[in-house]
């Protein structure tokens, strides 16, 4: 174990000197108080400790001692349900003892060392197994099954192994190794947050998350295991979203980092989850959910460590065999904290002031998502999709924390403020968002939707794409100088906009939209067009088009219950051909 002394304090940044011995990325010990950090930067005996508690006070000479062991989360039951800062420290636990304010050098263990859990084995004695397996189960929460798994790089026989009530350091079972030696195997593990956790094979990303939500599920999908950027200004509805997508998104775990936001903000997630009602199972939201908060007013080094303990805890119950959603907001505010770190290291600057590795260390933590084949000899398949939320300030996506996070990501939902300001929500812009999956992804979609789904969709884009284009014309001209055919076209774009994209988050019906009713909807608003063309062929007015009574029916068939979209669909139809059928006639007349 190295141990030195301060030899200069600068904000966050220690520099130690006497820390030879001392490796990168160690968890060092700073002070008699003995804060919490990790060393970032080594110059022969000086290390660079960045700190995750406040250093106001230190003065040189203080010691510094070294753990031996990289900054590292433990991993077991406990996890589903809690709230950790960044560096996996329990905010509720550390409340008790320091009350609202987080104090320095407060020592609490991530998980409850103390509490019994019900361990139910699925091996026996005798049985081979090797890194990755599970050995038995334990009920975490009403909803999640917490797998306890061989831990990675171990093999051999099972010795012993008890059904019975343990804590998460008690020996649930004895392995014995091909050298020999045998291990205790408990209900707790640690890994290195800045390690990847590993896996068998990763699996082409050809099947959807499904959200739910008509503007990603239909135009800009995202796979499971896939990556997605959400950037927007301040109120164009980045958190609502990523709650949306919390709740309804097809995932078993959901892991929220909150990196930098502001404390209101932070805390509205904080009750807004515990409330939220998990629409598959009717419980908390809180049960499936793991919490990580690091407002904008704790230390900043914790905020750069916030997104690594995050995605390593997605990781592990990835190896689970779960689907799990990992929400980051923002991923902004998480550069800006190595923007900072990066300057108090005299490191050379790169594009306004990130440090020049800013897009290899974002590439590092969304290629960390993917859907997996484990390791082990069942090979479950398990996936970690990533959600990253970007805050560009003034919403310029032009600036580098957006352009390099676009270079990785194949999702791009971006949120308009316009959009926002004129109520409509999800912003998300049509004609600047894309999705690099559609393609990987179509043969799923057609086969497990419809085999038009596809076609639709292409028309659904096409119809908006030229919308802008005489949206364009009519602000020059005027609506009237527009043939009737391209009024037409603004028209279902109208509908495109207003009945299919436009979605109330707080609606219990609207909310969700399974993918069967989305292909639906889009079959309506494309009869209405294809209809009224043909109409319009036969002589019908374009003012009496655009009267139809039916449009209303269709524009509130978002609100139909799922039991009732084939019945209801049918009825528009007919009141659709009828009503067409009716004016052509009087036409004639």
């Amino acid at each position: 174990m190295s141990k030195g002394t301060i030899k200069k304090v600068a904000g966050p940044l220690v520099i130690a000197e006497g820390m030879r011995d001392a490796n990168m990325f160690d968890v060092v010990r700073v002070s008699s108080q003995r804060l919490i950090g990790e060393i970032i930067e080594m110059h022969g005996d000086q290390a660079s400790v960045q700190v995750y508690e406040e250093t106001s006070g230190l003065g040189p000479g203080e010691p510094v001692e070294s753990t031996g062991a990289p900054l590292s989360v433990e991993l077991g039951p406990g996890l589903i349900g809690s709230i950790f800062d960044g560096i996996q420290r329990p905010l509720e636990e550390i409340m008790k003892v320091s009350g609202n304010n987080l104090q320095r050098g407060v020592e609490i263990p991530a998980l409850d060392h103390k509490k019994k859990w019900h361990f139910t084995p699925l091996k026996k004695a005798g049985d081979s197994v090797t890194g990755g397996d599970i050995i038995g189960t334990v009920q975490e929460t009403p909803i999640v099954v917490h797998k306890i798994l061989v831990p990675h790089g171990l093999m051999g026989t099972i010795r012993s192994i008890k059904e019975g009530d343990y804590n998460i350091d008690e020996t649930v079972a004895v392995v014995d190794t091909p050298n020999g030696s045998s291990q205790d195997l408990t209900l707790l593990q640690r890994w290195p947050v800045r390690v990847g956790r590993p896996y068998k094979q990763k699996l082409s990303p050809d099947m959807p998350l499904v959200t739910g939500q008509r503007v990603i599920d239909t135009l800009f999908p995202i796979a499971k295991g896939g990556v997605a950027a959400v950037p927007g200004p301040f109120g164009s509805g980045k958190t609502v979203v990523q709650h949306q997508l919390a709740k309804w998104a097809e995932a078993d775990i959901v892991v929220y980092i909150g990196c930098g936001e502001r404390g209101n903000e932070m805390t509205d997630v904080l009750n807004e989850f515990p409330e939220l009602k998990d629409p598959k199972t009717g419980f908390s939201l809180m049960e499936r959910t793991v919490l990580i908060a690091n407002t904008s007013d704790m230390p900043v080094a914790a905020r750069e460590a916030s997104i690594y303990t995050g995605i390593t805890i997605a990781e592990y119950f990835r190896d689970m065999g779960y689907s799990v959603a990992l929400m980051a907001d923002s991923t902004s505010r998480w550069a800006e904290a190595l923007r900072e770190m990066s300057g108090r290291l005299e490191e050379m600057p790169g594009e306004e002031g990130y440090p020049a590795y800013l897009g290899s260390r974002l590439a590092q933590f969304y290629e960390r998502a993917g859907r997996v084949v484990t390791i082990g000899s069942e090979g479950r398949e398990g996936a970690l999709s990533v959600i990253g939320a970007v805050s560009p300030p003034g919403g310029d996506i032009s600036e580098p924390v957006s352009q390099a996070t676009l270079r990785i990501v194949k999702v791009f939902w971006s949120l308009d403020s316009d959009l926002a300001y004129k109520r409509h929500f999800p912003a998300v812009n049509w004609l600047t968002s894309y999705s690099l999956y559609v393609d990987t992804m179509e043969k799923w979609f057609n086969e497990h939707v419809d085999a038009h789904w596809m076609d639709l969709r292409a028309r659904l884009m096409r119809l908006l794409q030229e919308e802008a284009e005489l949206n364009e014309i009519v602000q020059l001209v005027g609506m009237d100088a527009l043939s009737a055919p391209d009024r037409l076209k603004l028209e279902a774009s109208r509908s495109i906009r207003e009945d299919f994209l436009h979605q109330d988050a707080f609606h219990e019906v609207d909310t969700y939209t399974p993918l069967q009713k989305q292909f639906t909807m889009m079959q309506l608003v494309l009869d209405y067009y294809d209809k009224a063309v043909e109409a319009l062929d036969q002589g019908a007015s374009i003012e009496d088009l655009v009267k139809l009574p039916v449009r209303e029916q269709i524009g509130r068939f978002k609100y139909v219950q799922e039991k009732n979209i084939q019945a209801e669909y049918e009825a528009v139809l007919k009141a659709l051909s009828k009503q067409i059928d009716e004016l052509l006639q009087k036409e004639d007349f």
